[in-house]
């Protein structure tokens, strides 16, 4: 669906484009959000993911 980071919303949700963006199953997607690792946003029972915070996690850069 997506090819380059530039091609993803701003905004991720975690069900859909944190699974294909790291090629990942559902439960490893929501355990990650969970741990802490990144900054994430809870909307209402929605998590969502900067994605400029998920590449420079990707990338080995500062999480927050």
């Amino acid at each position: 669906m997506y090819k380059t980071y530039e091609d993803y919303p701003d905004v991720l949700n975690v069900s859909d484009v944190v699974q294909e963006l790291l090629g990942i199953g559902r439960k490893q997607a929501y355990e990650l959000v969970h741990s802490g690792e990144f900054h994430v946003i809870k909307v209402g029972k929605r998590i969502k993911v900067s994605k400029y915070v998920l590449i420079n996690w990707i990338e080995g850069g500062n999480p927050l």
